[in-house]
């Protein structure tokens, strides 16, 4: 049985509370009952769960942490698997979705000695509200109006859709990617640090940022946004994509480069993968989960009335029926980055599996 409580973590998430007034705690939960569940969840977590504040923003008068929460001991060159939420203030269901996972997690860290031994064998870290003052103000973007994942200095090799796809004309519109002298955000900054901490120097690292609002179906995008060319390691996608669709044959995603559907500027993703490929020589693929937003308005029209109806299933059932639909596909990467020397393809199987990967997604 796992021992409770790790007073270290717990102790820093009531410090952290504890500088709140009661009137701000109160608006937190109200406006950001997120951030309140995600740090209930840290402090009752068992031993070997950590949690500290890598950033914080400022939102409507008040201070707001940035927390990134581990899990288990693994060692340092064991494979890494970062989870990500909440980088659009609107789309809540990413970080809600991470949030009932890891709630999840923890509750069978208890009892599953399988699971314990599991943890310890991948460095599992969760950044689940990455823009928590856009959350609070129920806006796209950050507090500042930048939207964080057009906000990496990388431009698009091609046309971008217009607006959508990053603009500079100004921060009250949406989409807008920041001035480049100002540098990138302090959100977009703390994820970019953790992704080096976590993912230089390893073999293997698969990483996944939950969104939403877009299509009839649940997609798994992976770079790039800023152009039509594959990635470097497009071998490997297929073969996880493979070995998925092996293991759970009747699931409902669809697996696609983003590029397929529109083109960006600035996305983390692309900008994070290119920076690791030029620092390591590990195997690193960014997913990106984007839940198709676009059947829940189909199946309730009157969502289109409100704006966090575009983004999120407003219905409870919906919403409950979300929160456990993905939870195979998390369990699933967890088990695959432990084990990734299993179904990684070598030199001779990289070749069959990129040309496979060329015909399916880049003919």
């Amino acid at each position: 049985m796992t021992e409770l409580t790790d007073l270290t973590h717990v102790a820093a998430i009531r410090q952290e509370k504890k500088a709140r007034s009661s009137a701000d705690q109160s608006r937190i939960r109200r406006d950001l009952p997120e951030l309140e569940n995600l740090e209930r969840i840290v402090a009752e977590a068992p031993t070997g769960v950590t949690a500290q504040v890598i950033s914080q923003v400022s939102a409507s008068d008040l201070t707001l942490p940035v927390y990134r929460v581990d899990v288990g001991k693994a060692p340092a060159d064991a494979p890494a698997l970062l989870l990500v939420g909440g980088v659009h203030g609107l789309e809540r269901i990413g970080t809600q979705v991470l949030l009932a996972w890891l709630d999840s997690l923890l509750q069978r860290l208890h009892w599953d000695q399988h699971l314990a031994e599991l943890v310890n064998r991948v460095r599992l870290v969760f950044v689940p509200l990455l823009n928590p003052g856009g959350m609070l103000l129920n806006r796209r973007s950050n507090p500042g109006g930048v939207d964080l994942m057009r906000n990496a200095p990388l431009m698009a090799q091609s046309r971008s859709t217009w607006l959508l796809g990053g603009q500079r004309l100004s921060p009250r519109l949406p989409w807008y990617v920041g001035q480049p002298e100002e540098g990138m955000e302090a959100e977009s900054l703390a994820l970019e640090a953790v992704v080096h901490e976590l993912v230089t120097g390893r073999p293997f690292s698969i990483s996944l940022d939950c969104h939403s609002g877009f299509g009839l179906r649940d997609q798994i995008w992976f770079p790039y946004a800023y152009r039509r060319r594959p990635m470097r390691r497009i071998a490997d996608v297929m073969a996880l994509k493979l070995l998925w669709e092996q293991a759970y044959p009747h699931h409902d995603y669809v697996f696609e480069p983003q590029s397929t559907n529109y083109l960006t500027h600035g996305d983390l993703w692309d900008y994070f993968y290119k920076q690791v490929n030029r620092e390591s020589d590990g195997r690193f693929l960014p997913l990106t989960l984007e839940m198709g937003s676009w059947r829940w308005v189909r199946k309730r029209p009157r969502q289109l009335l409100r704006l966090d109806g575009l983004f999120n299933p407003l219905m409870p059932h919906r919403h409950q029926r979300v929160l456990r639909s993905h939870l195979v596909w998390l369990d699933f990467l967890l088990s695959s980055t432990a084990h990734y020397h299993q179904w990684l393809p070598d030199a001779a199987q990289e070749r069959t599996l990129r040309q496979a990967a060329l015909q399916h997604w880049y003919r």
